[in-house]
Order: C-alpha cells, then sequence, then structure tokens
C-alpha cells in the first residue's frame, strides 16, 4: 500500500517502513506525527483519488532526526562589469520514517 501526501508546499509518495526527508516540522525527534494532506492512496490495482483530498485518510510517521542539508553556493557575476557575488543557502529539514497508511 502506498499513498500521496502534501506536506511543507511538496509532495511525496510513501510506503510503510520508508524513511523521507521532508521540510522541517517543528517536533521532537521521537514523537509520532499525523500527515492528514494524502492526494491519493493505491493497493495493487484499486488506486483511490482524492478531489483535492481523500477523505478519513492519514499517514502515521515517527520522527527519526532534525538536520540540515548540505550547502548550495549561489554564484552571480557580470563578466567585464566588475560583479561578484557570494551567497550560500543551508536548509533544514525532519527526517521521518512512515509507520502505517490508514484509508
Amino acid at each position: 500500500m502506498y499513498a500521496v501526501i502534501k506536506t511543507g508546499g511538496k509532495q511525496y509518495r510513501v510506503a510503510a517502513g520508508e524513511k523521507i526527508k521532508v521540510e522541517q516540522i517543528p517536533a521532537d525527534v521521537g514523537a509520532e506525527i499525523n500527515f492528514d494532506q494524502v492526494l491519493m492512496v493505491g493497493a495493487g490495482e484499486s488506486v483511490t483519488i482524492g478531489a483535492p483530498l481523500v477523505s478519513g485518510a492519514s499517514v502515521k510517521a515517527v520522527v527519526l532526526s532534525q538536520g540540515r542539508h548540505d550547502k548550495v553556493n549561489i554564484f552571480k557575476m557580470r563578466r567585464r562589469k566588475h560583479y561578484q557575488k557570494h551567497q550560500g543557502h543551508r536548509q533544514n529539514y525532519t527526517e521521518v520514517r512512515i509507520e502505517a497508511i490508514s484509508a
């Protein structure tokens, strides 16, 4: 069984037992969280698509860790104009393990 959930402005295809990194969620490590925005649920050949959400569906997950992704370097330059700009960014994430999908 799998589901498509929406969190942090992105969509993720998840199944029970998977580990995924999502946008930062304010939760403690070891806490159980519930994703209510389920867009689609599939089990074998049967697929349920929500309009826009599947009613009564939810996905349970456990927070494994909080962290930061690798640094993304931004470098802007205009040739022959003596313009160079360096910038960096590290995005926060929450790593979760999907425990159960209920439809």
